[in-house]
């Protein structure tokens, strides 16, 4: 099969490998769909050492059964795998399974490919109304699900305004998240100014550039999906007093917080990684019945051009918060 392989810092090549092979429990699914993330990004620019060369990469996907008692089905990957019996997975929480693993990450491989082989009880059916590429979203957006969800219990059910810091496939996942989950007035921070014009009119949003922002502007929820110092700074002076700031960028490791004003206002600060099994299927189910709106932002693109996709996505130049690639066109 062909896949886009990553073989080192910025280099990307469109190649032969060998087919994957599914094994008990597992179908294999011909792709259709698969989403750039900023974590394929991070890893294309050589910082995550995570991922090392060579490896495919790619985790956010949509596709095809090929063969078995599912032939033709068209199912989402949920990429995450989990143990499914340890106290973290048995309560719930199975996205901190200690032995939890990833495609694209080590050893599986990821889904800038053609095939790719999965257990079954990580694939959620897609219905013949819904596009591929919509379905691909789950993964995604499924993250801005579960940090909203947290972020919401964490309020005491007392949010009635957002902020969203980056505009991205995360940052407006969690925005459309906030609105399908009852949070009626959300500002989202983008300092693109083209995507920033894709997101006008999405959901009940307001985009704004960051330089536009009010310094006194306040918060009940403030979700940052960048996670960088500058970032963090910006999260913590808007959080109103009582707030909550949910972090799920993973831009830099350190800085931008003001923990003095998080302490002397009572300001709740929370990482979060990934989703749950059940967010996946929410997220997925929100998917299909619309309450994400039409998912109709994303750019498709053949997967034999993923490298200058890479390039325009570093560059600026994709006014698109998601870019999706085809491995059949």
């Amino acid at each position: 099969m062909k896949a886009l392989v990553y073989d080192g810092p910025e280099t990307l090549a469109f190649r032969d490998v060998p087919d994957p092979v599914a094994g008990r429990g597992e179908q294999l699914i011909k792709i259709l769909s698969v989403g750039i993330c900023g974590s394929d990004m991070h890893a294309f620019l050589g910082h995550d050492e995570r991922r090392p060369a060579p490896l495919i990469l790619g985790h956010e996907a949509a596709g095809i059964v090929v063969g078995g008692p599912r032939d033709g089905e068209r199912v989402a990957l949920n990429p995450l795998v989990t143990c499914g019996t340890c106290a973290a997975c048995m309560s719930g929480h199975d996205n901190l399974c200690a032995a939890r693993s990833i495609i694209s990450m080590p050893p599986r491989e990821g889904a800038f490919a053609q095939y790719v082989a999965m257990r079954d009880e990580n694939l959620v059916t897609v219905p013949d109304h819904v596009r591929l590429d919509m379905a691909a979203l789950a993964e995604p957006i499924a993250c801005g699900w579960h940090a909203v969800r947290l972020a919401k219990h964490a309020s005491a059910g007392v949010a009635e305004t957002a902020l969203v810091i980056g505009g991205g496939a995360i940052g407006l996942g969690a925005a459309l998240s906030l609105t399908a989950q009852g949070v009626p007035e959300v500002t989202v921070l983008e300092p693109n100014e083209a995507r920033r014009e894709v997101l006008t009119g999405l959901g009940n949003q307001t985009a704004l550039a960051p330089d536009k922002l009010s310094s006194c502007a306040q918060f009940d929820l403030v979700v940052d999906g960048v996670g960088y110092a500058a970032t963090r700074a910006t999260a913590s002076a808007h959080a109103r007093p009582g707030g909550v700031i949910a972090h799920i960028g993973l831009g830099e490791a350190t800085g931008g917080l003001d923990i003095r004003r998080m302490t002397l206002q009572e300001i709740t600060f929370f990482g979060t990684y990934t989703y749950t099994a059940q967010d996946f299927r929410e997220t997925a189910a929100a998917i299909f019945d619309g309450r994400l709106g039409p998912l109709d932002w994303t750019e498709a693109r053949p997967l034999a051009d993923g490298a200058s996709a890479f390039a325009d996505i570093r560059a600026g130049r994709s006014a698109a918060p998601k870019i999706v690639l085809n491995p059949h066109a």
